[in-house]
């Protein structure tokens, strides 16, 4: 009892800034780039299956919603760690590592000159590149639904029973923060992916349309 009235004197006494908590500015950023990841990443998914990996328009498109599935299934997971072993605050951590660890290895797995051995612009090991794209794309499953369920629960934590009003508005700006990273990334990850780039050949640049949403992903980390 005394350390739940500790916790509630701590937050209590918690730093603000125009009388929201400084934490929840990490949150919102967290969010944006988090969504900004994911999104930018699954805009040209199915373009990098096709073209890249040379599979045909079914099965490109089973393993697509294969994995969109995934990541709705995964935050059951999430919270049950989350309520019952690691709490809101380290499931988030622990679980964007995964994601960012996840996302940096499909942007490997899109760098053709990695096996183009002959230097003729085409893979020379395709099961190298497959096998990389699958387990980033697991990892990324993990990390985006296991955090699902606790980052606007644990940016709701952060307010004190005083602070109703911004309680309220953190949610209409985390919400507004998720549609804006959803909508730029859509636009800019395919222009990304409209470039050129190759050490021996150039090609439409996958490693740069995966890369930057990576990049953003240890951003929210």
């Amino acid at each position: 009892m005394a350390d739940i009235e500790e916790k509630k004197k701590a937050k209590g006494k918690s730093a603000t800034v125009c009388g929201y908590p400084i934490s929840i500015f990490f949150i919102v950023v967290n969010e944006f780039c988090e969504r900004f990841s994911y999104y930018g990443m699954r805009a040209v998914l199915v373009l990098y299956f096709k073209y890249f990996l040379r599979w045909d328009d079914d099965f490109a498109t089973t393993i697509y919603h294969t994995f969109v599935a995934l990541c709705y299934l995964t935050p059951i997971l999430g919270a049950i760690v989350a309520d019952s072993w690691l709490g809101k605050f380290k499931t988030i951590v622990y679980l964007s590592i995964v994601y960012a660890v996840g996302q940096v290895i499909l942007a490997v797995s899109a760098i053709h000159d990695i096996t183009d051995t002959n230097k003729d612009g085409t893979p020379d090991n395709m099961g190298f590149h497959v096998a990389l794209s699958m387990v980033g794309l697991i990892l990324i499953a993990l990390g985006t639904g296991g955090i699902k369920p606790c980052v606007a629960a644990f940016g709701g934590d952060q307010f004190g029973d005083h602070q109703e009003k911004q309680r309220s508005t953190f949610f209409s700006i985390f919400y507004l923060s998720i549609n804006a990273g959803s909508l730029l990334s859509t636009v800019i990850t395919p222009i990304l992916r409209a470039q050129e780039c190759g050490i021996h050949t150039q090609q439409k640049c996958y490693p740069l349309a995966f890369g930057v949403p990576a990049a953003l992903m240890v951003v929210a980390l």
